[in-house]
């Protein structure tokens, strides 16, 4: 059986894209992570155009994993616990509707997946607001430029990654130690 029938996709949208990326590139299971952009009107979408606000696009990674290694829920678990799913078009300073947060299914099974766990975590009470992210079919995924793939391990010492991005890198760490890679 090839590799392309036995990993699954998962595009989630919360915050800048960076953030995401640096964090579930560290997960075991996890194949591959690509930033890009999702949910809007533009094709081919660009990084200018997209922070423009005007397209309607989300930054979004696009996750390749292996379900039987990782599954979707656990991965969703992941997404809600490094990013505030309760800030409409907002992370931090990242505000727009491209940094909102949202979860992309591909089927019925994943759709029915992220919206238990968003009625589990609502009625646990976690954050002191209501969640709002969104939950819909995947549209098309735009990868992101090449300059902006692996931003984080290729740009360590730049100020954002140290002050937004390493941070929820290292919650990540912490949160999932026994699911990391080896």
């Amino acid at each position: 059986m090839n590799s392309e029938t036995t990993t699954e996709l998962a595009t989630l949208g919360g915050g800048c894209f960076w953030c995401l990326e640096a964090a579930f590139v560290q997960l075991a299971g996890v194949e591959s992570v690509v930033s890009g952009y999702a949910g809007g009107r533009m094709q081919n979408p660009d990084y200018g155009s997209v922070c423009g606000g005007d397209t309607g696009h989300a930054e979004v990674v696009e996750i390749r994993f292996d379900p039987a290694v990782i599954d979707y829920r656990t991965l969703l678990q992941a997404f809600f616990a490094i990013h505030d799913p309760t800030t409409p078009n907002r992370q931090g300073n990242d505000v727009g509707t491209q940094y909102r947060s949202v979860i992309f299914t591909h089927g019925a099974e994943q759709e029915r997946i992220a919206r238990e766990l968003i009625a589990e975590l609502s009625a646990a009470k976690i954050w002191p607001a209501p969640i709002v992210t969104a939950v819909s079919s995947a549209p098309t995924f735009w990868p992101a430029e090449d300059h902006h793939q692996n931003y984080f391990a290729n740009n360590p010492e730049q100020s954002y990654c140290q002050f937004i991005v390493a941070p929820k890198a290292a919650k990540l760490r912490k949160l999932f130690a026994a699911r990391l890679k080896r």
